[in-house]
């Protein structure tokens, strides 16, 4: 047994066209049945034939009629593909705004990212430049200049410490016992009456020195004023060096 076919459900638009096809089909069955003269006799009775005469302008309505329908159809179908056109037409430009703007964002973020990199190499860089040359500058010892106080204490400390630089001997007792001895501490003493003074170079200072020994044993860097007590002190302490091995081994007039 052969199986059902169905067909396909028609829509509006085939409905109002097969409407037409048909229309515009009695149309022209209706205009085939009447003669072509204008004047037609039929038999019967008047009414009978007046039924029968169809007119011209009847089917020229029902042809136009349907022609427009199809024709507004066709607008409708048109509009409605042109909106579909555009709104897609607009959904891909909306795309391809928002895949640029997508790629303009990830090139700047990119810019922003080798910037970053480019001054961070750059700080490192500084950086290990500022360590390497801290390596390479000798390290200068910041040395505090030592005070000391205007007195006995002080001027033989004083003296202490260039003797030790200049590398000539002598201990602070030895300094201290032998000037306490000669002038009692006192850097302006003089003696007037021994042999020097007759002699015209008496002795001067804490330890008696005369003018002539002063000057040949002067220590570079003190004063040359004879009276001045370190510079008095490192002279006596040179020249008993040569000639005692140091101050610490008189222990009287030298």
């Amino acid at each position: 047994m052969p199986k059902n076919t169905h067909s396909p459900a028609l829509t509006k638009h085939h409905k109002i066209a097969l409407a037409g096809v048909a229309a515009l089909g009695a149309a022209s069955i209706a205009f085939s049945a009447v003669p072509s003269s204008a004047d037609t006799t039929v038999t019967g009775s008047p009414e009978t034939a007046a039924k029968v005469v169809y007119g011209t302008e009847q089917i020229k309505d029902v042809k136009g009629s349907v022609t427009d329908q199809l024709a507004l159809q066709n607008l409708k179908v048109e509009a409605i593909a042109a909106k579909q056109k555009a709104a897609s037409a607009h959904t891909l430009h909306v795309a391809h705004v928002k895949q640029a703007h997508a790629a303009h964002v990830k090139h700047v973020a990119a810019q922003v990212a080798k910037q970053a990199a480019a001054t961070k190499a750059a700080k490192a860089r500084a950086a290990q430049q500022a360590v390497s040359r801290a390596a390479q500058r000798p390290q200068v010892q910041q040395v505090v200049a030592k005070t000391y106080s205007n007195n006995l204490d002080g001027w033989i400390r004083q003296a202490l410490d260039i003797m030790k630089a200049k590398g000539i001997p002598g201990s602070y007792s030895g300094l201290h016992r032998n000037i306490m001895r000669e002038s009692s501490g006192n850097p302006m003493a003089i003696n007037n009456w021994d042999i020097n003074a007759i002699n015209g170079i008496p002795s001067k200072g804490l330890l008696q020195v005369i003018p002539p020994t002063f000057s040949a044993y002067h220590v570079a860097g003190t004063s040359w004023d004879i009276y001045n007590p370190v510079a008095n002190i490192t002279a006596a302490a040179n020249y008993a060096a040569h000639r005692y091995g140091s101050i610490d081994n008189v222990n009287s007039a030298y």
